[in-house]
Parts: C-alpha cells; structure tokens; sequence
C-alpha cells in the first residue's frame, strides 16, 4: 500500500467524522469502526499508539470540558477517531517520508509546506513522547496509571517546549542544506488505489450527509 494511499484514507476518515453533526452518535460510531479497521490495517504499535492518544485527550480534555459534558463528550470520543486515523497513519510511515505522500494533494503550495512542516514536527514530537516515557520508566512510573499521572498538564506543556525547540533546530537544519518547500519526488496515486480513494469518498460523503438529514 502505497504512502499516498494511506494518506487520502486516513484524510478520508478524518474529514468525515469531523463534518458530523453533532451528537449524531451512530454515525460516528461508523467512524470509529472504520478507524479501527485502518489502525488495525496499518499495525500500527498498541503500546505507542495507546500512549500517544491518551496524552493528546488528556490536553483536548481541559478545553472540552467546560462546553458541558454532553457536547464534551461528543466531541472527545470524534477526537479520539481522529487522532485515531492520523496516528496510526503517521506511527507507521517510514522516517521523513510525509513528504512524499504530501506533494500528491491538491493543495497550494504554500499550504503544502505548513502540512510538510507539521508531519515533520510530529515525528518530533514522538519522539519526544518516547523519551518522556522512558524517563518515566526509569523513575518507577510504569503502567498505564503511572504513566498518566506522569503526563499531567505542566508535563505536557514541557513536551511542547521540548518538541518546539527541536523543531527549531531542525528547520534551521533544513535551510542549511537548501530547503525551498518542495519536495523533489513524485507521488501519484495508481489505477487502482484512485478507485479505492473514490469508494472511501462515497461512503464518507454518505455517512456525513446522512447525519444532517
């Protein structure tokens, strides 16, 4: 499976869920089988991913709440399909090759580049996660509990500092050697992936239009 492919799907899925209507719960309950699928499609690592969804709600989780917990909850759980479909695609792409898959959307040139930029921060920021983890480990916090106290709010704010100062250096490191925004190979989708694509669209499209009626 091609990396442009896995790419449109988790896309595909993403925009979906997030067009829903809210509390159209069955229909997201679609998404989240879907997503589910994907990531098992993808094997993308349980531990990694399991651990990187958990910090990334806990952070959605304080801007969420306080919309009151019907539309909060509604809201996580179309999170959590989301970062569902986005993680497994990116835990399980090769090292810097977004990029690659990126240059196939139709998209501006100048947007491309900031999507670039972000999956190149993002692997970042798994690593930084990691590292994290390890700490953890090594001071006693192992488990899914002590891993989640561990990851507390001043934590995850170090984390963002953490990955944002690599990020800089990187980017520096990019320009030195003669980044311009664009990436010097192609990616197209083939014959049949681009129907795979279409029948993904078709039951996207349906699912999210369906929770409007």
């Amino acid at each position: 499976m091609s990396l442009t492919l896995r790419l449109y799907i988790s896309l595909i899925i993403v925009i979906g869920s997030a067009l829903l209507k809210q509390n159209a719960w069955s229909m997201l309950s679609v998404y989240g089988a879907l997503a589910l699928i994907w990531a098992s499609i993808l094997r993308a690592r349980l531990p990694k991913l399991a651990a990187l969804l958990g910090t990334e709600l806990l952070f959605l989780s304080f801007l969420a709440l306080p919309l009151g917990w019907q539309r909060a909850s509604f809201l996580l759980v179309r999170s959590l399909i989301c970062l569902l479909a986005m993680n497994s695609f990116l835990l399980t792409l090769p090292p810097h090759s977004f990029g690659i898959a990126l240059k196939s959307l139709p998209l501006p040139s100048a947007f491309k580049q900031s999507l670039l930029l972000a999956g190149q921060y993002m692997e970042i920021l798994l690593s930084e996660v990691e590292r994290m983890q390890r700490g953890a480990q090594l001071r006693g916090m192992n488990g899914t509990a002590g891993w989640l106290r561990y990851a507390s709010a001043s934590m995850i704010g170090a984390l963002y500092v953490r990955s944002l100062d690599r990020a800089e250096r990187v980017y520096a490191a990019m320009i030195a050697r003669g980044y311009t925004g664009e990436m010097p190979v192609n990616s197209e989708l083939r014959p049949k992936e681009i129907y795979i694509v279409i029948l993904m669209s078709i039951i996207a499209l349906s699912l999210t239009i369906a929770s409007w009626l």
